[in-house]
């Protein structure tokens, strides 16, 4: 798997995406073998966002990018990945949810890590705990006390948020990143995240939201038979549905190549690898959207979601 990565990477000419995927890649390694397939998939999405630095405040941005999983423990705890390109810092506000969710088997106390490449940049439990003077400036403080929250200001480059249960309890929980400063040329250029997608309730699901002026181009992926590899118990072939923030349904996919524009993602460079897996790319307008990741016929597995901006 390095042996891949590494002539990936040197196939790339500029610095930054170089340090994208690097520091991408070293934040999984010490998560086992299975992540390490986690973070290839995760190198390959920064180094799209990477070579498309902003220049000036982005016109349209994802203001809000999320996902929502059953947490489980071990290697199934809520595993996430994100990436900030620009030249400047970013504020950015991160919630690990959980009581607050509107389903029964949900995650009552979940705890929130933020690490980059290196080393652990907080680990919160309560949101009151530390910042709460700060987390209630932005207005959108959990509701629960049990919930997790920090506001933290990002350099440029590749971060990982893990979500658990206290005490190696289990449920359903919700990770959040919300960008909290528009005003500089850095944005939320991704996420990416793993976990185990039963059914019901406990699928994987996707959202973000979209704001500014004009449209922008979003590419989202459903993972499983790619990571068989090194993750024996992934999904065998994955659906992807795209919904908008009404819920009704904007696009579905089972198999990337049967869509209708399917030369257009084989353009980004950054297709599925495994024809069953699922993919849509779209123009979207300002807006609420949600991609929910399920197993085909109702199998469950480990999967993977992306959602990252084209243009």
């Amino acid at each position: 798997m390095h042996n891949l990565l590494d002539l990936f990477l040197q196939s790339r000419k500029t610095r930054e995406v170089f340090r994208c995927c690097q520091s991408i890649r070293d934040s999984f390694l010490d998560l086992g073998q299975s992540a390490r397939a986690v973070a290839f998939l995760f190198a390959v999405l920064s180094v799209f966002a990477a070579s498309a630095l902003a220049q000036g405040p982005p016109a349209i941005r994802l203001a809000n990018i999320s996902t929502r999983l059953a947490v489980g423990t071990g290697s199934n705890v809520l595993i996430g990945g994100f990436i900030i390109t620009g030249s400047q810092p970013k504020k950015v506000m991160l919630r690990g949810l959980g009581p607050s969710l509107p389903v029964i088997a949900n995650l009552a106390d979940p705890v929130l890590e933020l690490h980059d490449s290196s080393s652990t940049l907080a680990v919160t439990d309560n949101w009151r705990d530390t910042q709460q003077d700060e987390l209630r400036a932005t207005t959108i403080q959990p509701r629960n006390d049990h919930e997790s929250a920090l506001v933290k200001v990002l350099n440029p480059g590749a971060y990982t948020v893990i979500l658990s249960g206290k005490g190696g309890t289990t449920g359903v929980g919700l990770v959040e990143v919300y960008d909290l400063d528009g005003s500089v040329d850095s944005k939320l250029a991704n996420i990416a995240t793993r976990g185990f997608v039963d059914t019901g309730d406990n699928v994987l699901i996707g959202g973000t939201i979209v704001v500014g002026s004009g449209t922008t181009t979003v590419l989202f992926r459903a993972i499983g038979p790619s990571l068989i590899s090194v993750l024996p118990n992934a999904l065998r072939d994955t659906t992807l549905e795209l919904h908008d923030q009404q819920g009704g349904l904007i696009a579905a996919n089972d198999n990337w190549q049967d869509n209708t524009n399917a030369a257009d993602i084989l353009a980004t460079k950054i297709a599925p690898s495994d024809p069953r897996e699922a993919a849509i790319l779209r123009e979207l307008s300002p807006g609420n959207y949600t991609a929910i990741v399920r197993g085909k016929d109702n199998s469950t597995g480990v999967g993977l979601i992306e959602a990252y901006q084209i243009k």
